[in-house]
């Protein structure tokens, strides 16, 4: 039995969540593949089939898609200051010192880690439970500023500066592109501060080591609007609503 949209669907209240966005929170897709599942009839509400994408769910709801039950998370938004050592990883499965092993007490709610991040790489790493955000900040963007602190073995010299500004090809199908480097005030030339876009977590360690530099360390200082300050290594904390808004409204 199908629901009918004029007169099935509870109105709206602070304690309803519209259909396509409960789905969503859930994990299982983003809020317009929700839609999409709503309008073939996949989704049903305490037993019966509802295509209203407005549907509001109220609290006690029986909510299944393909048969299954969808229990539907409130979203959380967690910063890390990552250490060294810990793997994240935007794919499911079990591995050791797993980066969510330090944000397991953050909230009751599943989080993942919206970027990859590989063991020797530090600094910030934004988790959440928000599909529809982390679909979009795994797409490269040059509205998501991502600033990396980079220790080389020795000193960049101002011509491989330049190659690196202007792109360096790794192989016949493969350059790659930094959107800033620059040196860093009061430090040895060892030290750069980089800027990317692109999703590749590795980028950096590829640059460097085409053009015979081996890479020591990497610390994310800067991640869109989000800063380290007084956020410890190893620390987290909870994004506050200006922030949350922020990546909301960002293109």
């Amino acid at each position: 039995m199908v629901s009918k949209p004029n007169n099935s669907s509870p109105k709206k209240s602070v304690n309803t969540t519209r259909l396509n966005k409960f789905i969503a929170n859930s994990g299982i897709c983003s809020r317009r593949e929700a839609d999409m599942f709503i309008a073939m009839g996949m989704v049903k509400i305490n037993g019966k089939i509802v295509v209203e994408m407005g549907y509001q769910v109220q609290p006690g709801d029986d909510v299944r898609y393909d048969g299954r039950r969808i229990i539907s998370d409130k979203p959380a938004y967690v910063l890390l200051n990552k250490p060294k050592g810990f793997l994240a990883s935007v794919k499911k499965g079990t591995y050791k010192k797993d980066v969510l092993e330090l944000v397991e007490n953050a909230t009751s709610y599943r989080i993942d880690p919206v970027n990859a991040m590989d063991r020797t790489t530090t600094g910030l790493l934004l988790f959440t439970n928000d599909t529809e955000l982390k679909i979009k900040l795994r797409k490269p963007s040059r509205s998501l500023s991502k600033i990396f602190q980079v220790v080389l073995d020795k000193n960049l010299v101002q011509a491989d500066l330049e190659k690196i500004r202007a792109g360096v090809v790794i192989d016949k199908f493969d350059k790659i592109e930094v959107d800033s480097i620059s040196f860093i005030k009061g430090e040895t030339k060892r030290k750069v501060g980089v800027e990317l876009s692109t999703e590749r977590h590795r980028a950096i360690f590829h640059v460097f080591e085409k053009l015979g530099y081996k890479v020591e360390q990497v610390d994310r200082v800067v991640y869109a609007h989000l800063t380290k300050k007084e956020l410890p290594r190893g620390k987290w904390r909870h994004l506050n609503e200006r922030e949350i808004n922020l990546f909301k409204m960002m293109k």
